[in-house]
């Protein structure tokens, strides 16, 4: 089965899989891994500390790929100029916003209302769920999950999804019974540094991480060649099942 939609004819990459941003694991190396199991690599850049260390990683040019929660800003997105769209429902990891949309209607709302290519992010894992969100309209699927979560920083209209560890609690805490509503509270908690310090020393309790919900999908730890693999014989399996309900 060959893939062939915006996504892929435009960079030129053998499956429609965009490997989350991810901050603090979006180096040059993983990029390149997904690249060459025949997905997108995507370079983050605030992992770089400073703009000269981004520049040493990118070796080529770039194409715009703009991350949206809602229909609003992905209009504002168009205007300013962009190559693709990533449409995060409130499944996704990290940023999710204040906005309780969910994938499957934000999906929706964007098939019927921009013409601009658009990927997703937010319970795509596999096979299956890559062929329901080409069917909703998406050119591909962005992924970027990880484990057991919680919504945090509601109050300062800075929402997150975090993976559920003690610091995430504190955090939590620190929100709910804060009498002078001051982020300086939560600072400390969710500081970048910190949560830095998670995937150099591969503590998992030491800081707050962003991650998804789609964990609960997860059951092993393959190498990305073989998921990506995986994902495809997946969809060519989907794509026979949806052929033999037809007339």
């Amino acid at each position: 089965m060959v893939f062939s939609t915006a996504l892929t004819r435009k960079l030129g990459i053998a499956l429609p899989i965009v490997q989350g941003g991810m901050q603090w694991v979006g180096y040059a190396e993983l990029a390149a891994t997904v690249g060459n199991a025949g997905g997108l690599g995507i370079l983050t850049a605030l992992t770089q500390r400073t703009p000269e260390g981004l520049h040493k990683e990118i070796q080529a040019g770039i194409t715009i790929l703009h991350k949206c929660t809602i229909i609003r800003h992905v209009k504002l997105a168009i205007k300013l100029g962009v190559d693709f769209l990533s449409i995060d429902g409130l499944e996704c990891t990290g940023h999710v916003r204040e906005h309780d949309i969910t994938s499957f209607i934000l999906l929706s709302r964007a098939r019927q209302e921009i013409k601009v290519p658009f990927i997703t992010l937010g319970g795509f894992v596999d096979g299956h769920g890559l062929i329901a969100a080409l069917e909703l309209g998406a050119e591909g699927i962005n992924m970027a999950d990880e484990n057991d979560t919680k919504l945090v920083l509601c109050r300062w209209r800075n929402t997150q999804r975090l993976f559920r560890n003690g610091v995430m609690v504190d955090t939590l805490k620190v929100e709910k019974s804060s009498t002078s509503s001051e982020f300086s509270e939560g600072a400390p908690f969710i500081s970048g540094k910190r949560g830095r310090e998670v995937f150099l020393n591969r503590d998992p309790e030491y800081g707050v991480w962003t991650a998804s919900q789609s964990f609960v999908l997860i059951h092993d730890i393959p190498t990305y060649g073989q998921l990506l693999n995986r994902i495809k014989k997946e969809a060519m399996g989907a794509m026979d099942r949806i052929r033999s309900v037809g007339i």
